[in-house]
């Protein structure tokens, strides 16, 4: 099982971070799982210019990181977005990489290029998790459609989709002292093993 994993967030090691750490601490306790995290703050992804040259290229033209981040995320079996919000929606840095993937939506609906193997498809999951500092019932809301167009265009669907959300943790470590955050983690880094193993023939879920 192979898992890319984002830090989005522009502050390190932060709430979003941390819980993005203990998920991947969990599925790295099974055989056989591979994990990579990318710290958007330690390469360059550009926010989309919208000149819609990837509609005839299938490949964005600006020169940043991108291009090797897209083969990181076509090869995941499991991709991981991990967020702060940020004015009721994600970070800069998470956004400007949804944007991005303006390239997957070229090539898969206007070039009509697979963006991912047959074989990849229906055996893809994606994850979200996200901290907020607000305990507001809404103050997710703005972030997930966003997220549910990122998944959909790296060919995740939408019930391959799992969340992971906490909120009432804005001090930097504030997420440390949370009840139940480092068990549900680690517990949904189990289950997206389990869930894979089933999808892909090795085991139930």
């Amino acid at each position: 099982m192979n898992v890319c994993a984002f830090a989005t967030s522009p502050r390190r090691h932060g709430n979003s971070e941390t819980l993005l750490d203990w998920l991947l601490a969990s599925m790295k306790d099974h055989p056989g799982v591979a994990v990579e995290k990318i710290a958007l703050d330690e390469i360059t992804i550009n926010p989309c210019r919208g000149c819609n040259a990837c509609e005839k290229l299938g490949h964005c033209i600006q020169e940043d990181d991108l291009p090797w981040v897209l083969e990181k995320i076509i090869a995941a079996d499991c991709i991981v977005l991990a967020s702060p919000i940020f004015c009721m929606g994600l970070c800069a840095q998470a956004k400007a990489l949804v944007d991005r993937t303006q390239v997957f939506r070229s090539r898969k609906y206007v070039l009509k290029i697979p963006v991912v193997p047959p074989e990849q498809k229906g055996k893809r999951l994606g994850v979200f998790l996200s901290t907020a500092g607000q305990r507001w019932d809404i103050v997710f809301d703005g972030a997930i459609p966003s997220v549910k167009c990122f998944f959909h265009l790296s060919e995740v669907k939408d019930q391959d989709i799992y969340y992971l959300l906490v909120d009432g943790v804005d001090e930097k470590g504030a997420i440390e002292s949370h009840p139940t955050a480092r068990s549900d983690a680690a517990a949904l880094g189990a289950e997206l093993v389990g869930r894979f193993s089933a999808m892909t023939g090795g085991g139930p879920a």
